[in-house]
């Protein structure tokens, strides 16, 4: 960092009236990152008038989304973005000072509660019953539908110390904990919905090309409360909702768009709260899973 006396006079000028003056020194103040936090929070603890306080939360807010805009174009460019990795950042944008070993030892004992359950012998629909066990019933996760378009239910590290989620919420858990655990448990692209899939495939395949016709399904999972459908079940609200090309809809989706997509409902639950500057920020961070 530059001197401690040009800090100084960069905070100083917070309060300049002239927006021109403010807009350099934020520029300025922006390039030493999530540093100058600590400056800026001591600085709002002293600032009387709220007019200069607002200015300051806005810049503080500013350094930590440049960083999350970072760590999203980072797990976007990686080889195999991580399910879980992907939805903690969206719990960033919340929580920007989110405890994120906390929330991964979290995870990490759910996991240990169903290895403990499985074994080699046990059928398809044994697994998912073992899942649903765990999740619905041991730790009681209660899914809230999109509609209610509540910010909270998106985040993940609501739904572990609350225990309540949406699909999306819910769903990153059960397909992360299916990926570690070796369970064929995938999103699917299904109109509305959010649905999985149990394909007993390797995932690989999934990268084949576009003529590649995937397997049929053994059956599909709710991740909002477990109940399983059968094949016929989700034919039938595909020709409701006039779906033309099925195979394309019953295809398993990669992380990156399973997390687009949470984004694009939490953008949704913004936009009908009227946060839109959260709205604008949420879709600029979309756009770095799109450019990758």
């Amino acid at each position: 960092m530059k001197s401690d006396n040009e800090i100084r006079a960069l905070l100083v000028l917070i309060d300049d009236p002239d927006d021109e003056v403010f807009d350099t020194v934020a520029s300025e103040l922006l390039n030493y990152g999530r540093d100058i936090i600590p400056r800026l929070e001591q600085l709002w603890e002293v600032t009387p008038e709220e007019a200069v306080q607002t200015r300051i939360e806005d810049l503080i807010h500013r350094v930590h989304f440049q960083d999350l805009r970072q760590e999203f174009a980072d797990w976007s460019r990686s080889d195999h973005p991580e399910l879980l990795r992907g939805a903690i950042l969206v719990a960033k944008f919340q929580y920007p000072q989110l405890n994120i070993p906390e929330i991964l030892n979290q995870f990490d004992q759910i996991r240990k509660n169903v290895w403990l359950e499985l074994n080699n012998y046990l059928s398809p629909m044994e697994q998912v019953n073992v899942f649903n066990s765990i999740l619905y019933s041991f730790y009681k996760l209660q899914g809230h539908e999109l509609t209610e378009r509540d910010p909270k239910y998106f985040f993940i590290n609501q739904v572990l110390q609350s225990r309540q989620g949406n699909s999306y919420s819910i769903g990153v858990i059960y397909l992360a904990l299916c990926e570690i655990l070796d369970v064929p448990v995938f999103a699917i692209d299904v109109p509305r919905q959010f649905i999985f899939a149990y394909i007993h495939v390797l995932p690989h395949v999934f990268n084949a090309k576009d003529d590649y016709s995937p397997p049929r399904a053994q059956f599909y999972i709710d991740p909002l409360s477990g109940i399983v459908y059968s094949q016929k079940d989700v034919d039938a609200y595909l020709e409701k909702i006039n779906a033309l090309d099925r195979e394309m809809y019953l295809t398993p989706i990669l992380n990156k768009r399973i997390i687009f997509r949470m984004m694009e409902e939490l953008c949704l639950c913004y936009r009908y709260r009227r946060e839109d500057e959260k709205a604008d920020d949420i879709q600029e961070l979309m756009k770095l899973l799109i450019e990758q």
